[in-house]
């Protein structure tokens, strides 16, 4: 066993680890964070995404123990702002509520991860780029239009413009 010492989501922890143990297990066996998901374990899909020291990492290619003296945000730990308790949505959640960027929503949490970091180091992002910086991320439901659209609102929210009013007759269900 290797100890670690983390912060999760503005918690700091301290657990023994195996030292096999990757960071998505660690998560969500330890720490009971769910909301990171397991889909391949093999870091084709990305539904484990979440943020290591800001950047968005597959958390099934990261060892517990690399992420030691870490900072990881989960998809429970975007929620709210400043550590607010009352259940308000990032915007980045919002908008793939309002605009359909979700089906199934097992992708969603590392969809959204991802997005979150895309938007940080491109505020502006034009379609090809938002498909360009999601791409390691699959999801077997939408067809992506609406997960675009959803990340070009939430970015325009982000940096303060007007967000594009919902093409509810062009949008998918």
């Amino acid at each position: 066993m290797t100890q670690i010492s983390v912060r999760v989501d503005g918690a700091s922890y301290t657990d023994d680890v195996e030292p096999r143990t990757l960071l998505v297990h660690y998560l969500r066996e330890h720490l009971g964070k769910v909301g990171t998901v397991v889909g391949c374990d093999t870091s084709n899909c990305g539904a484990c995404t979440v943020h290591l020291d800001g950047e968005a990492v597959k958390s099934c290619t990261v060892l517990a123990v690399q992420a030691d003296g870490s900072e990881v945000t989960t998809i429970e730990g975007i929620s709210g702002g400043d550590g607010a308790q009352d259940g308000s949505l990032h915007p980045m959640q919002k908008a793939f509520h309002e605009m359909h960027g979700l089906q199934c929503g097992y992708c969603t949490p590392g969809m959204i991860m991802a997005s979150i970091d895309l938007v940080a180091d491109n505020p502006d992002p034009s379609e090809h780029e938002v498909r360009e910086g999601i791409e390691g991320n699959l999801c077997r439901c939408t067809g992506y239009q609406n997960i675009v659209r959803a990340v070009q609102q939430a970015a325009a929210e982000m940096r303060g413009s007007a967000p594009a009013a919902p093409d509810t007759l062009g949008a998918q269900a």
